[in-house]
């Protein structure tokens, strides 16, 4: 069984901001998991932050042992669990990051093993497998101002996933989607080129959420982004849409402010496309969602079943996330309720529900991907942790595989405290080499 992976604090910025390791993160600091991704040689990389924020109105602060602080850390961990390598930033929303960043920001190994960090909108940082260097930023920030000067930005996607051949799944966000002034992700599509420091691949559209974005411009169209042999944007979209293809579930409004999130492969041919109704504040449990199936002609061939609205809502704490095992063909998702296994068709194989025993522990943990060698990948959110859970060929005996592997976690984690002595689970390295981008 393999060790937990710590998502450790380089020591050289919990020395330079004199981080108390004690204080509740109610006190205005916290360190957070973004995405965990696997390459094909059994190496395990982490991305995740860590901020502090007390007093918003001292930007003036010089001081570092006092002054606000928000920084991303990638880290590069062997395939037995030794940490070899962490990169770290300081978290920066502007034109000229060296990494580039936004909302849902995401982490896929690239068919050559570069590392491809994005985020909404479009904008995806190009890294080196050994996280000596940024190869290559495809993001420039997009604007309107009052006077509606527009920035065009030589962007990517929001979202990447990557099926077995190398092909590339990806997300990309639109202007005007459900008429807000903002960018959205809207689009899925298939890149068959390779993304490098040189160039970028078409992406071909092949279903959107919002069917007819508002406040359009011929600016607004992605020139790499392509339908039927022309940019997508305007009217000249894939249609229908998805709103358009499943039917209202519910007594309140249409899709009208759905929202799509990361879609995952389940075969070269074949992806899983998750979208959600719209939010409300006194709460969302009960309100719809879809987890599409959709095949890379972009039709709607079928959906994950087995999930009520209610009962097991993903609403509840908002885990909308996916992961897929594109050689056997087997999707994932894990919320406060259960976790859930499907065969390629959509039929539920298996739900392993938290309610129980055996398998509350996993309302703790955050499911991020499924590496090549069919391992769940987890993060505990409170012990900064990676556990690695090895999925059997037969789901029906997945039960069995998540209990041992449970228990093996916790065994391994009291080695692994020993060995590190964190400080109320938070781990901090001075060993590994260290890259400041």
């Amino acid at each position: 069984m393999y060790q937990p992976l710590p998502l450790a604090l380089p020591a050289k910025l919990v020395n330079l901001h004199r981080i108390d390791l004690t204080a509740l993160y109610s006190k205005g600091w916290g360190v957070e998991a973004y995405d965990v991704a696997a390459a094909p040689n059994g190496e395990v990389y982490a991305l995740y932050g860590v901020h502090r924020h007390l007093d918003r109105r001292s930007d003036d602060v010089q001081d570092p042992a006092v002054a606000d602080f928000a920084y991303r850390i990638l880290t590069r961990y062997s395939g037995t669990g030794d940490v070899l390598a962490s990169a770290y930033w300081r978290s920066r929303y502007l034109d000229g990051a060296t990494v580039a960043e936004g909302g849902d920001m995401s982490l896929c190994v690239l068919p050559d093993g570069t590392l491809a960090v994005s985020a909404l909108p479009d904008r995806t940082t190009l890294i080196t497998s050994d996280l000596s260097r940024v190869a290559a930023t495809y993001a420039t920030r997009e604007w309107r101002n009052a006077f509606d000067e527009f920035t065009p930005g030589e962007s990517f996607a929001t979202s990447i996933s990557v099926t077995p051949s190398g092909r590339l799944l990806c997300t990309v966000a639109e202007f005007g989607v459900w008429k807000y002034g903002s960018h959205l992700t809207n689009l899925v599509g298939v890149a068959d080129g390779a993304l490098t420091a040189a160039s970028k691949p078409v992406i071909e559209a092949l279903v959107s959420l919002d069917p007819q974005p508002d406040h359009q411009r011929e600016i607004d169209l992605r020139a790499h982004v392509f339908y039927q042999g022309a940019p997508v944007g305007l009217a000249h979209r894939p249609r229908p849409a998805l709103t358009e293809q499943v039917p209202d579930e519910d007594l309140f409004a249409p899709w009208r402010d759905s929202r799509l999130k990361r879609a995952v492969a389940l075969a070269d041919d074949l992806f899983v496309v998750p979208w959600y109704g719209k939010t409300y504040r006194g709460g969302s449990r009960g309100r719809p969602f879809v987890f599409a199936l959709v095949d890379d002609r972009g039709k709607m061939t079928g959906r994950l079943q087995g999930m009520d609205n209610w009962d097991d809502s993903p609403f509840t704490g908002f885990c909308f996330g996916l992961a897929a095992d594109a050689y056997r063909g087997f999707a994932f998702h894990l919320n406060r309720y259960g976790l859930y296994a499907w065969d390629r068709t959509g039929n539920l194989r298996a739900k392993l529900d938290t309610g129980s025993g055996a398998f509350k522990p996993l309302i703790h943990f955050t499911l991020t991907a499924c590496s090549p060698a069919g391992e769940l990948l987890l993060v505990h959110n409170k012990q900064h942790l990676v556990l690695r859970l090895p999925v059997p060929d037969d789901l029906n005996d997945l039960a069995a595989a998540v209990e041992q592997a449970l228990s093996g976690y916790a065994r391994q984690r009291t080695v692994l405290k020993k060995r590190w002595a964190p400080v109320n689970w938070h781990w901090t390295q001075a060993d590994a080499p260290l890259q400041h981008f």
